[in-house]
This record gives C-alpha cells, structure tokens and sequence, in this order.
C-alpha cells in the first residue's frame, strides 16, 4: 500500500471496502493494509473508549455483529461524512442565482451512507474533524457542514495533493462557516459599489444609446470583489497588480476599479480626440489598458490594466510576462509584491487552449510568478452557446485542477460571499504561491452586444432574467430588511452616482475633456522614441572586453567536469578571440550576450530546448558529466555583472511567446529573446504574433524589443521543418511595425543582437535563424569584424570583382547565397556578383540604390529564393524595386501549396536547378516543392515530376 493511495480522495470508498473486509479476515488483505487498519483502531480505542462520558451522555459500549466497536465505526463514518461535505458540497450549494437551489438531500451525501441514521441526528459525537466544532451532535455537524460548504460557496480544494493546503483551506473556512465579517459600514460600502457599478452601465444605456459596452450588468459582484481584493493587498505585502481581462464588463471595470475618470470613457464613446495625441490606428475603448494608484490609507496599490484584443484569453500570459519582468526590477524573489490577476468569461475558460497553456507556465522556474489569481464571470453562456455544448466538464473552472488550484464557487448574487472569498485567496495565493479561482456565477443581463436579442436561442433563460430584480436591488432589498439602511439613502446613494457621471458629460462634452490616448516612454520608458531609425547603432567592441568573454566562457569551477566535447566546443570560442581564428554561430552569439551582461544589459532567452539550442549550437547550460549538474558560464563572467538566464520552455508556442511579449513589454533595458525550436513552428503562436506582436505599437502605443529566432532554411527536411513562414511577417509590416531579417553571418547575429539594446526605441525583431549555417565551413567571422564594425542591412559580393564586369546581379536573402557562392567559385564565375539583403524591413532602400548604382552595367537583376513563389520575400521586395526603378527577374521555386517537399532526392533536384538557373539564366524546369508523386506502382517506381517554368 503506498501512501498516495491512501491519501487520494479517489479512493475512499476502497478503503472502506478493504476495511470492512480486514474486519471479516484480516489475513485476506496486504499486510501493509493489516499495519495500517490496527493503527487505525488503535488510535480510536484510545481517544473513544467504550462508556467514555460526553456531555453528560454515556455512550453505550455497543458491539457489531462481528465484534467491531459501534463508536469506531461513527468515528470512521464521521470522518467520512466530513470529507464526503469537502469533496461533494459544492454540488449542492446555491451558486446558481437564476434556479433554485439544490435539494441539500443529494444521495451522495446521505448519512446513511456512513453508517448513521436519524436516530443520530441528537447524539453527540467528537467532531473535532471539523474546525471549531469539537464535541456536537450529528444535527449540529450538518449544520456547520451545510452552512460552509452548501450555501452560496461552494468549495473545490479535496483535489490538492498538498496536505498542509487542504488543512489551512479547510481550517480557514470552517473556522468562520466560510463568511466574512461584515460590520454595517461595510455593508454600506459594498452596496455602494453595486449601485456604482449598475448606475454606470444604466447610464451609458441611456446616453449612448445603440453603442457596444459589454455590459457587466448581473455580475455587478465583480466590482465589491475586487475592491475586497485590491484593499487587501497592502495588508498583504501586495504592491501592484497587473490585471488582464477580455471585454465583459471591462469598461465598469476601467471606472469602479482603476479609477478612469468618467470623462475619458465618455469621449470614447463620442469620439472626441485630440489629434495631437492620437498616434497609430488606436483600438475599441473595450480593449485598452489604463495604469492607476489607488490609495488605502496610507498604503497605495498601483493597477495595470493590460491592453487586450477579442481574443478573449490570449492576453493572459502576457499578463504573467509583465509580472515575471516587473518582479525581477524590485528584485521581488518572494513573488509577493507584485501579483497577477486575471478575470475570464467561462465559455473561454474552459474552452481556449491558452488558458491550459498559461496555467502549465505557473509552477516552472522560468515563468512561475508565485501564483495566479483567477476570477471567472460565469454568465452561463457563450455567446448563444450553452455550457451543454461548450465544454464536456460540470464546472468551467475544471481545467484549473491541472496545476491543484482551488476552486471556489459563488453566487452572484451574494457580494458579501465575493468579496469574503476575494480575501481568502488573496491570503491563500501569498501563503502557497499557488494560483487560485473564484468561479462568479451570475447572467448576462443582455445578448452577447446589447444590439444582440439573446430570446432567440435562450427564450427561458431570457425569461427569467427579465423577471428577477438586479443583484444591487437584491443585495439592496436585504440591506432594508436588516435595518441597514433605508430607502432614502438609497435613493440618495444613486442619485450622487447619477450626479457625478452627468456633471463628467457635461465637462466632457463642452471640451473640458478629450480622448488621449494611452501614455507611452514614461517610467522604465523614458527617453524612447517610436521613431526607427537606419542609423548604425554603436555595437562594435573593444578587443579587452572581447576577451573577457571569451576567457569566461570556458571558465568553469574546478570540480565541474563537462562533457569533453562541450568542453573542446567552448575552449574553440577562447582560442578563436585570444588567437584571432574564425569561429561560429554559436560563437558570436555567446560574445554577444556576455558582452551585453557586462555592460549592464539583462538578458532573458526561452524556448524550446534553448539551453542546448535545437541544434546543439550554443551551449549556454552545460551539464557535469558525473552527476548532471548545471552550470551556466555566461552567468560567471564577473561579480558585477547583470543577470543572464536562459529557460528550456514548455511544449508551447503561444503561452510562451506570449509570455516574453509581455516580459519585453516591462523591460526595455533587457534583451529578450524567444527562440522556436523550427520557425515553422511560430504559427502556433499565430494569434499573439497578430494581435500583439505586430500591432501593439500601432493599437495600444506599447512598444516592444523582443527578438524572434526562427530556424529557417530548406535542407530536404520536409514541409514542417523548412519554413518559418517570412512571406506572413512580411505581410504583417507596416509604420515600421517589425523588423524582418535574414542575417548570414556569425558577425551579423552578433552586431544584430546587440543593436537591439543599444538604439533609442525598441521595435520586435523577426530573425530568419539558420539550421544548416550553424556548423557551414563558410559561415565564420573573425574578431575583427566585431571590434570595427556593425550590422549591415544590405552585404555586397564579398568577392573583389570589376563592378563593370558583372553582367548578373543576384538579389537574395539568408542560406541561397551560399550554395550560389560555392557554385559560382566552382564554375569560376567572374560576371556574376551575389548582393545580401539581410534586413527586409525596414528595407534600406537608399544604401540598397547605393549597391545597385555599383553593378549598373549588368544586363540582368534577379531575385533568387529557396522557398515558393508565393512564399519567401519575393511578393514583398519585387513592388519596392519596381519602385525603385529595378526591373526585377524571379528565380526559385513554382508557387505551391506547402512550403517544401518531403522527398530529399526532390530537393536536391530543385535547388540545383535553382543555382543553375540563377547563376546562368538558362530555361529550366523545376519541380514543385510538393510536386513529387509516386506512381501507382507504389514507392519503389520511378519518379513522376510534375513542375513548370520558372519565371
């Protein structure tokens, strides 16, 4: 018997099954089970003896059939009741503010389940099983059971596997019967809140009628929730809070929670700009962030609504990125200062892949960010979708149970419950460093837009929400009943909501107020411009502190033992500084981020296998041979240098890229980098490359220095492990969005990389990383090129030629330059001269015209690329050479479907017709890339090739 089995929720009814029978025949059951039920028994005869006194009631020595003591077994059966409350209550609690609750007689939890009866409802047992009963009745058990776990909280937490969490939880809510303490000025508050929240999107309703809101309006509960939650933080250690959220509600949330002032959402809705503010393309006002201290007596809390697009989950790991990056700037090891907080729509949460990828970021080292806070707007409804159809769980919230959160339910309708349970996992979050849920269970007032008529396809549920007065009116009701309040503070506490947002209008729209736009360069930003610029950026390096690099990248201490060729690897890169030989990729990326951590820039790459790098190029993890330890050379270069770290990710595209989206985003002082383990991978990531990536410059004004490695390159690999799709960030480019690039040289990643720290604005790099190029025998650089000189957007011919002499000009990008070089060199081509455009865009175009004005006298100028027609650069660079005046030839693969074939033989055939044609302008036919095609023969008959001319 192993100790997970016993301690497994699953497996109760097991191990009363095997008990009853180690009862009957103790040597019928694995001695390990024997050990534990004499234990067992042991413990209860010594805290139950037979005819102890309770209360002043004798409890009867009474035997079973079988000779087990009666009290053992109510004790078992006690236990089991409790538990069984635990596990099971929230299935009966009253979470649902549009049905009826639950009939509390649900089977599952009958006593009679547990070896008790109705006759026991008046004895009185131990029930020190649960917190701060001690010795009750059965009645009274029930009762406090009931009260904490069936009420308007319903509770998930049997699910962890951490004892010590289910003790504190269960301790913590049956303590207080899972209520908070609520004195009449707090009553008062929170009613305040709902009435403030209601009054709002009352009034929008009415002042901007037909507009778009997404209404909050019943799950007005949100609003006292996170007050609750916000007002505790200082207590807490909690400084700043970094919410993400989709569209519901977000607009109430801007103005009760963030404190937006009335008048910018109002001209919003009116769109009243102020040109002179207003750069970029701008977004709906239900997507944009907004930045605010809000002040707790004398502590403050600074909230930062993070910019979302429709994409309803996707802004969640950005959100963790921001937290991870603002944690490492306050050197907040603990993860209690700053703290992330996410509200999600229940049809998402269950039904967004992002959200089970963002959750499995929450205990790695690389992206945990001590805990999550989860609020869940259960409208019960996804759009016109029910959650029959939606999701194939009972609740919405069961995805969370990957990573052991626990899950609590509420009802809607019960603010005071909200706000109680804000507190309690605010606690439960800093004590564990756990992520945690709040499942809101409420309605939608209106359709999904309130132009939409939800009757349609819900006529019930419609009916019953027009039919049932709102939760304010509700909690309003309760509050007059108790003598809280009175109708004429409630009529007066509506009436100064209604004055403040009317006197805004009316401020707003006589030209007090006009719509700005988000702020952009303040704080860590200051002093960026959004302004890309050519200009050479200085990132050449003295020779002394090259050499520091290299001497400290195959430093290691003296007991280590690395791999041997990992050792010989990293002793090369010494050598190739200190005795000027030509060195790698791999290489010059390692200069290039130990020359940036001395100088004071943090570093941060993730990725799939990035340590080692897909193609065991880098190296910047190496592990001791002997025990498998790690050591991390570019983190030892000097005790005063910045911080290095490099983090093998998860399986995950989007969550993770998204993650460094948001880290680069509070942390333009650092090189951040995500690495895909082929770029043909990226396009898993495809809704953050859309929608922040590219856009958020031009959507929210929030700029971004994150670089993209992706492996690229047609090698006969396959349609899956050739591409990393340039043709669709090309298509993305525009206002100097991005940077695209295609760099070719270890002296090229090296000046690129550090460039993208040392200019006065950050814009996201797109690189074309190289697969095969790695380990090339031309693909070297020397120390020279890193100490006098830096990136250069467009390479001319390396070659010393007549310009005059070249009769064909080749145009290209990225690893087709070196198979026409060696074939040119091989052929002994002299009129033929090979120009590298290594930055696509922004293109230079001036330096580009410089380079062409050189090779006037060619009869022809092509453009040669590995990949289809329809792919790779071509549709984007031919338009800007034509207007440039360049009459442009095609070279390279027919147009196709998919970006390579999977066939090598078929590879090798195409880009050797490539060269050729390239190198002689010769009349070629090359096949498609997935043009090749067996005969019905099977594989063993000859090839059928299926192509067409290249232009």
């Amino acid at each position: 018997m192993s100790r997970a089995t016993v301690a497994s929720p699953m497996n109760r009814e097991i191990i009363e099954s095997t008990y009853q029978q180690w009862r009957l025949d103790p040597s019928s059951v694995d001695p390990s089970w024997s050990f534990f039920f004499e234990g067992f028994e042991a413990g209860l005869a010594a805290s139950v003896a037979p005819g102890q006194e309770g209360n002043g009631h004798a409890i009867p020595p009474s035997q079973s059939q079988n000779g087990e003591s009666k009290d053992a077994r109510d004790h078992l059966g006690l236990s089991r009741l409790i538990h069984r409350y635990r596990d099971l209550g929230h299935l009966v609690a009253d979470l649902n503010p549009l049905y009826p609750a639950p009939d509390k007689n649900n089977p599952l939890l009958a006593i009679e389940q547990f070896n008790l009866s109705s006759e026991d409802l008046g004895r009185h047992f131990d029930c020190s099983g649960f917190f701060g009963l001690g010795r009750a009745t059965l009645a009274e058990l029930l009762a406090a059971l009931q009260e904490t776990y069936c009420s308007t909280i319903g509770v998930e937490f049997t699910h962890l596997q951490d004892p010590e969490m289910r003790r504190w939880l269960a301790q913590r809510m049956e303590v207080r019967r899972n209520k908070g303490d609520f004195n009449r000025d707090r009553k008062v508050l929170v009613l305040t809140q709902l009435l403030a929240a209601e009054r709002f999107e009352d009034f929008l309703h009415r002042k901007f009628i037909g507009q778009k809101r997404f209404s909050l309006e019943g799950g007005e509960a949100l609003i006292p929730l996170l007050d609750s939650f916000i007002a505790s933080c200082p207590a807490m250690g909690v400084g700043e809070v970094v919410l993400g959220m989709a569209h519901r509600g977000r607009l109430n949330v801007l103005v009760n929670t963030m404190g937006k002032p009335f008048e910018e959402v109002f001209a919003e809705f009116e769109e009243n700009y102020d040109p002179s503010t207003i750069g970029g393309d701008g977004d709906v006002k239900y997507h944009l962030g907004y930045s605010n201290d809000r002040a707790y007596g004398a502590s403050k809390v600074h909230l930062t609504l993070t910019p979302n697009p429709s994409h309803l989950e996707a802004v969640n790991p950005v959100v963790e990125g921001r937290v991870r990056a603002k944690q490492m700037r306050i050197t907040d090891r603990d993860r209690k200062k700053v703290l992330p907080l996410l509200i999600h729509g229940d049809a998402a949460f269950a039904g967004q892949g992002i959200v089970a990828e963002t959750l499995n970021l929450s205990g790695l080292p690389g992206y945990t960010t001590g805990g999550t806070v989860h609020l869940v707007i259960n409208n019960q409804i996804g759009f016109t979708t029910i959650p029959a159809d939606a999701r194939s769980t009972f609740h919405c919230t069961d995805m969370a149970k990957i990573i052991q959160a626990p899950i609590f339910h509420v009802n809607g309708d019960d603010p005071e419950a909200c706000a109680y349970l804000a507190e309690l996992a605010l606690e439960f979050r800093q004590t564990f460093k756990r992520d945690v849920v709040i499942d809101i269970v409420c309605y939608r007032k209106y359709g999904h837009n309130e132009g939409d008529e939800p009757a349609f396809t819900q006529p019930v549920m419609y009916g019953k929400i027009r039919n049932r007065p709102t939760p304010p009116k509700l909690y309003a009701s309760r509050l007059e009943s108790a003598g809280v309040i009175d109708g004429l503070l409630l009529g007066q506490m509506s009436e100064e909501v209604e004055a403040r947002m009317q006197a805004a209008l009316d401020r707003e729209r006589g030209g007090a107020t006009h719509y700005k736009g988000m702020p952009t360069f303040e704080g860590t930003w200051k002093g960026m411009t959004n302004r890309f610029s050519h200009d050479a950026a200085p990132t050449n390096l003295p020779l002394d502190l090259l050499g520091k690099v290299a001497v400290g990248v195959s430093r290691f201490p003296e007991t280590f033992q690395p791999n041997s060729k990992v050792r010989e690897l990293l002793a090369n890169r010494t050598r190739a500084i200190l005795e000027d030989k030509p060195f790698d990729w791999g290489a010059a990326e390692m200069y290039a981020f130990g020359s940036l951590v001395l100088e004071g820039t943090r570093i941060r790459i993730s990725g799939q296998d990035c340590r080692r790098g897909t193609f065991s190029h880098r190296h910047a993890v190496i592990y001791d041979a002997r025990d498998g330890h790690s050591f991390c050379p570019l983190e030892h270069l000097s005790s005063d240098q910045e911080r290095f770290k490099v983090y093998d990710s998860l399986l995950s595209e989007a969550a993770v890229l998204g993650f460094e989206f948001g880290y680069s985003l509070d942390a333009p002082d650092s090189l951040v980098i995500w690495e895909a383990q082929f770029g043909d991978f990226a396009n898993g990531a495809q809704s953050i490359i859309d929608q922040f990536v590219v856009a958020s410059e031009s959507k929210w004004k929030r700029d971004s220095g994150l670089v993209m490695l992706l492996p690229h390159g047609y090698e006969g690999q396959g349609p899956e492990h050739s591409s990393a799709r340039m043709e669709r960030f090309l298509q993305l480019c525009a206002e100097d969005n991005i940077q695209v690039l295609y760099p070719t040289t270890p002296a090229q990643i090296f000046h690129l990389l550090r460039r993208q720290v040392k200019r006065n604005f950050r814009k996201p790099a797109v690189v074309m990383s190289p697969k095969s190029l790695l380990r090339h025998r031309l693909v070297t650089s020397t120390r020279s090129e890193l100490t006098s000189s830096g990136f250069q957007e467009i390479l001319d011919d390396p070659r010393k030629v007549n310009p005059d002499g070249v009769r064909r000009l080749l145009l290209c990008s990225g690893k087709v330059f070196y198979d026409l070089h060696e074939e040119r060199e091989r052929r002994k081509l002299e009129d033929v001269a090979i120009v590298r455009v290594e930055q696509i865009y922004p293109l230079h175009e001036a330096r580009l015209a410089e380079v062409l004005a050189k090779y006037s006298r060619a009869a022809t100028v092509a453009w040669v690329q590995e990949e289809s027609q329809n792919m790779g650069a071509w549709s984007f660079i031919e338009p800007r050479l034509r207007a440039m005046g360049v009459h442009i030839q095609y070279v390279g693969r027919d147009a196709s479907a998919s970006p390579a074939t999977g066939v090598k033989k078929v590879h090798e055939k195409e880009q050797k017709e490539l060269v050729d044609q390239a190198l002689t302008g010769s009349i070629s036919h090359l096949v498609r890339a997935n043009g090749a095609k067996f005969k019905q023969g099977g594989p063993a008959g000859p090839l059928e090739m299926a192509g067409s001319r290249v232009n």
